[in-house]
């Protein structure tokens, strides 16, 4: 009697790890169908043709680097709060800026405001190294502990004023600034390599800003291109 109860017990027992297995199963079966269609709806079909930001659109969990009471709208085409006042971009906007960069497997890429690390995590499937600045220490310890967990080993994350960038660490082959500034820092367009290439949106806090692409000839000089229109929340830091 005592063997069959115990039989029993670890039946019951299988059965539980069986289902558990399911859930999680049909839920990353879930998460996968919609960043695929992220992809195939918001982003390919709007025009982003570079095969290595799809890719990397489609591998990173979205769903991971928002809040629980975000998780349902993660791969919906608009940002989301993720707290101190601060957003994550919409995905389309972090596949322009992206494939506007031109990046290259052995780049290494300065980005400027952390957030919660999915931009980070984007360009880090693309490049070599991601070295990312934040100024508020609460989103970049949690952006850190997020992207260390789910293996974005290449990227490096700094509490700090990314408005002077890491300079350290510069030259940069690539500079993506994810909050508007009334201008280009000149710290950033000191620590972009000749060649290199930045994105970052300019414009007043409650303005419609445009997205720049700024570009360094190899000579040093740089010329700037108006890409779209965006709304950042603004670039904290910089001269007081």
């Amino acid at each position: 009697m005592k063997e069959a109860k115990n039989l029993l017990f670890l039946t019951c027992l299988l059965w539980l790890s069986e289902i558990s297995m399911a859930i999680k199963t049909l839920h990353g079966d879930e998460y996968t169908s919609l960043r695929k269609s992220m992809v195939e709806t918001q982003i390919e079909m709007r025009g982003i043709k570079d095969q290595r930001v799809l890719d990397a659109m489609l591998s990173v969990p979205r769903h991971k680097f928002v809040p629980p009471n975000q998780v349902p709208y993660a791969y919906e085409d608009r940002p989301l709060p993720i707290g101190e006042g601060q957003t994550i971009s919409q995905p389309y906007i972090v596949a322009l800026m992206c494939e506007k960069l031109l990046l290259n497997p052995e780049d290494r890429v300065l980005e400027v405001g952390t957030g919660s690390g999915y931009h980070a995590a984007v360009i880090s499937k693309i490049v070599k190294e991601v070295y990312t600045v934040e100024i508020i220490p609460s989103l970049g310890n949690k952006a850190k502990q997020v992207l260390g967990k789910e293996g974005y080993n290449n990227v490096k994350v700094k509490i700090g004023d990314g408005y002077y960038g890491w300079e350290e660490h510069s030259p940069f082959d690539a500079i993506v600034v994810t909050a508007s500034a009334t201008h280009i820092p000149p710290p950033l367009l000191k620590q972009l390599k000749p060649g290199g290439r930045m994105v970052i949106p300019i414009g007043g806090a409650f303005q419609i800003q445009s997205l720049i692409l700024v570009q360094k000839s190899s000579e040093g000089k740089v010329k700037t291109e108006s890409i779209c229109p965006v709304r950042f929340v603004p670039l904290r830091g910089g001269p007081q």
